[in-house]
């Protein structure tokens, strides 16, 4: 079993900043995808970024394309957000995910792993 928690959600205003991230533990000794997924109040969970097993891959949503950027840690099946230029319509919950073999995968059904969830509230 593989658990994963993130840290570093908070309050930040329009236009800031804020950068997520993700740790694994548990059956850690293989290597997995990575991604990011979100869920605001009253929608379903959508997908964000995600990252390939050996970080040089990245997919993202359109929404936050050329704003966020995913990236792996030095330590094994850790994984970053950095958010910048934030919109009040970035706010939910952020979600970290993981699973075995491809990254490209952006159904939050696809996924295995599933932290607890930390929340992003962006004011305007």
């Amino acid at each position: 079993q593989v658990q994963l928690v993130e840290s570093g959600g908070g309050l930040a205003q329009t236009g800031g900043s804020l950068t997520l991230s993700c740790a694994a533990s548990g059956r850690t000794s293989s290597r997995y995808a990575m991604g990011w997924f979100r869920q605001a109040p009253g929608k379903g969970r959508e997908f964000v970024a995600s990252i390939s097993l050996s970080g040089r891959s990245t997919y993202y949503a359109d929404s936050v394309k050329g704003r966020f950027t995913i990236s792996r840690g030095n330590a094994e099946n850790t994984q970053y957000l950095q958010m910048n230029s934030l919109k009040p319509e970035d706010t939910a919950v952020y979600y970290c995910a993981a699973r075995r073999g491809d990254y490209a995968y952006f159904h939050s059904d696809d996924w295995t792993y599933w932290g607890q969830g930390t929340q992003v509230t962006v004011s305007s």
